[in-house]
């Protein structure tokens, strides 16, 4: 009989995205300048949070007039689309249905080495009585057991983020930029939770500065960058049930059992069989 074994594991959802774009930038990147206390690592603030929890979880971003402390850089996620020009690898439409089995697409297929080998030996010991003198090679094995991994169909999703500078000076602005110029294409990948994703950076880096005005507003660097991430979605989150892998091993041999019998029954259709005595055998 096949059989199956469901695996639970971490999904790719919006969040895991989130974080790899996070990571990238905080991590990667990470960005210093120098300031009047020496080199200092600029801290990335992700704007979704909540402000309460922002001045109780790191209470040195901001001042005691509440104003955030410069440098800055701060991230967002802005866009979201799921287009068909952006399909990925599977284009093709797999309906989720009731079985374990509905929208999941298979992304490896093995041979089970120890179970096939078993059934190539229980054959070879059947034709041969177990005398190797009879032993004839020109019999292939046909019971070959395949393993096929199965995971959801992933939607590919491109999200799009921005990222915003904030400095007093301009010779700190000019500390940061040159770190998010990873190459030539401006590409690289991140990843969080074993998931890869492509990331580009936009060419344009919108700058802008106050320091043409006379007034009496504090003296600010800002830098814009668009980062546009390729991602992909598995699962539908917490609206469905959890993402599983399927481990799925295919049947290669049906044996149909059938029910003991009480001694001395007879089959009366068999009466007139040669050499058959018309009687059930025990099992």
């Amino acid at each position: 009989m096949p059989s199956e074994e469901i695996i639970p594991f971490i999904p790719s959802t919006l969040e895991t995205i989130d974080t790899a774009v996070y990571k990238f930038l905080d991590k990667f990147l990470d960005p210093h300048t120098m300031t009047n206390s020496g080199r200092y690592k600029i801290p990335v603030l992700w704007l979704g949070t909540e402000r309460v929890y922002q001045i109780k979880n790191d209470k040195a971003l901001r001042d005691k007039t509440g104003k955030l402390r410069l440098p800055l850089i701060t991230l967002t996620r802005t866009a979201l689309s799921a287009d068909d020009a952006s399909v990925g690898s599977y284009q093709s439409y797999f309906p989720q249905d009731q079985t374990p089995e509905g929208g999941r697409v298979a992304i490896t297929r093995v041979i089970k080495q120890d179970k096939t080998r078993n059934f190539a030996n229980a054959d070879t010991n059947q034709r041969t009585k177990g005398d190797p003198n009879r032993l004839d090679r020109r019999h292939p094995n046909k019971k070959v057991v395949y393993e096929t991994l199965l995971i959801p169909k992933p939607t590919y999703v491109t999200c799009t983020f921005e990222v915003h500078i904030r400095t007093e000076y301009q010779q700190q602005m000019n500390d940061i930029l040159p770190a998010l110029i990873v190459d030539q294409n401006n590409v690289a990948v991140v990843e969080d939770s074993g998931y890869q994703y492509e990331l580009f950076i936009q060419e344009d880096f919108g700058l802008d500065n106050n320091i043409g005005a006379l007034g009496t507003d504090e003296r600010m660097f800002t830098a814009k960058i668009v980062f546009k991430v390729f991602g992909y979605l598995i699962g539908d989150g917490g609206n469905n049930t959890e993402a599983t892998i399927i481990r799925k091993q295919n049947a290669v041999e049906w044996k149909i059992s059938r029910e003991r019998v009480i001694v001395g029954e007879k089959r009366p259709w068999a009466k007139n069989i040669p050499g058959d005595d018309g009687k059930f055998r025990e099992f």
